[in-house]
């Protein structure tokens, strides 16, 4: 992980945070957070931690993939080592699967999404759970599109994802962490335009918009 010199009191941890939704909270919280970015696109890291300084804020850059489980374990404990604890987990990474038929899934495009979409998140859920405590917050992003055409690997692993995020929810409700999950509106994203190349981009919408609103949400 390349460390930045400058630290806020409170630490934001977000997984995709190389572009989209990801990075506009990334930005977002970077004025009263200390951001540590996960995303495999190291340049694009760079890029977004150029932004954070601008805004006078300080990241971690953090070039893993998540669905290697032993450089996620290597995060969350070099995050305790260094900062004990997590004020915010926002998990925004995905693995958009071509769209087709769900008879003709290719079924390495499917252990794929399974992987990045559910087995990753089950893992990090593990990690990061004693990081938040019972004061912190954890963030998940569904896209309600299980059993709509062509969408199968994509939506059945992105559901799975999110009944695990709802599982997590019911049984921290008590305790703690307080787990959100929000439905963001339609975004101009690399992995919709995957999905919907031809469509209007000018009519969806800003990331940093989205951003502002699921943060004022909490």
């Amino acid at each position: 992980m390349t460390q930045a010199a400058d630290i806020a009191p409170k630490l934001a941890l977000i997984t995709g945070a190389s572009r989209g939704l990801g990075a506009a909270l990334a930005e977002a919280l970077a004025p009263t957070h200390h951001i540590v970015a996960v995303a495999k696109t190291t340049g694009a890291l760079e890029e977004l931690d150029d932004r954070i300084k601008a805004l006078g804020g300080s990241a971690t850059l953090a070039p893993m993939d998540i669905t290697v489980p032993e450089a996620m374990a290597t995060l969350c404990r070099g995050i305790h080592d260094r900062w004990g604890t997590l004020d915010i987990w926002a998990h925004t990474a995905i693995h958009a699967a071509p769209l087709t038929p769900a008879s003709h899934i290719d079924m390495r495009d499917m252990a794929k999404s399974v992987n990045a979409n559910v087995t990753a998140t089950a893992t990090l859920i593990t990690y990061v759970s004693p990081l938040l405590g019972t004061d912190g917050t954890a963030i998940f992003f569904d896209d309600p599109r299980a059993g709509t055409k062509f969408f199968g690997s994509y939506g059945s692993t992105k559901a799975a994802q999110i009944a695990l995020a709802r599982s997590w929810q019911v049984e921290t409700a008590r305790t703690g962490p307080r787990v959100v999950i929000d439905t963001p509106a339609p975004m101009p994203t690399a992995t919709r335009a995957r999905f919907f190349p031809g469509e209007d981009r000018a009519a969806l919408a800003d990331p940093h918009a989205e951003a502002a609103r699921i943060l004022a949400g909490l």
